[in-house]
């Protein structure tokens, strides 16, 4: 009976160290400190390949211009906020490009939201695969429920 305990314990440890190890090496491991800018992955736990990174606006990630482009619109599933801390140091991100639709905004104390399926934005719709444009916004400009974590 010991034997077979302490083998189902080994067993239970074996299997919760890769995820924990998973999750160091994903968003923890990309954050690059405070940078002033925003990026998006196209996996979850900031995997997958970048998708883009600035620190301006874009106000479509499917055009060929601005710091995402092409096949950024409707791909990302974690994003980063690294901006600098005061002013427009909020990141909404939209449901469609030129900043309209629904909306979801991520404080930089949150840094980063490694699944985007949990989140929704204002009007509904999962922010998972949906994100067109972004823009830097003060956090009084986003409404009460829209912080995505």
């Amino acid at each position: 009976m010991t034997l077979a305990l302490t083998t189902l314990a080994l067993a239970a440890v074996g299997f919760a160290v890769p995820a924990t190890a998973h999750a160091s090496a994903g968003c923890n491991a990309a954050w690059p400190g405070r940078d002033g800018n925003v990026r998006a992955w196209k996996d979850w736990d900031c995997a997958g390949g970048l998708l883009g990174v600035t620190a301006g606006n874009d106000s479509n990630w499917s055009d060929g211009s601005g710091g995402f482009q092409g096949g950024a619109g409707n791909a990302a599933s974690s994003v980063m906020n690294s901006g600098y801390v005061g002013g427009k140091d909020v990141v909404a991100f939209y449901y469609f490009s030129n900043y309209s639709g629904g909306y979801g905004c991520l404080k930089p104390g949150e840094l980063y939201v490694d699944d985007l399926t949990r989140d929704h934005f204002t009007d509904g719709h999962s922010m998972n695969d949906n994100i067109l444009s972004h823009q830097w916004v003060t956090e009084s400009a986003c409404a009460a429920g829209s912080f995505i974590s």
